[in-house]
């Protein structure tokens, strides 16, 4: 019996696949769990006119990630910290810091958006990747200054 899932299914497929099962699987198991529905004409229909939208509603979202990261590329950002000796940070710059710094200059990022491929624990300047998207990203040049005492 050919069935279209409407639910991620381990090892089958996911949603929108047409798969070929076995009658009292489909009718025992994936049908009345609403893991899958019949292979009908109408069905299949259905399912591509979801799939489409899905597609679309991706592509924009995808679109706004890409415009984001024309406004992010090149953006430097200052974060200042206590300093001990040799320039080393007492602590690190987290991506909690890079977040709310990149928020303070008017972007909604979120910190499990910023990349940081090894902990920041010295003055001077970084290039910090953002993820905004699957396969979209964007760099941001961190300055981490001291911190004056006052």
């Amino acid at each position: 019996m050919k069935v279209i899932l409407v639910e991620e299914l381990e090892g089958r497929g996911s949603f929108g696949d047409i798969i070929t099962v076995k009658d009292g699987f489909a009718n025992n198991y994936l049908i009345p769990r609403k893991l899958a529905i019949p292979a009908t004409e109408g069905n299949i229909k259905h399912i591509k006119d979801i799939l489409s939208q899905k597609a679309r509603k991706l592509e924009k979202i995808r679109a706004q990630a890409q415009e984001l990261a024309k406004k992010l590329e090149g953006v430097e950002i200052t974060i200042k910290k206590p300093v001990g000796q040799n320039g080393k940070l007492f602590g690190s710059i987290t991506t909690s810091d890079i977040a709310k710094a990149l928020n303070e200059k008017g972007f909604n990022i979120d910190r499990k958006q910023v990349m940081i491929s090894s902990p920041i624990k010295n003055l001077g300047l970084y290039t910090v990747k953002i993820r905004l998207h699957n396969d979209v990203y964007a760099s941001v040049k961190v300055n981490v200054e001291e911190e004056q005492k006052q």
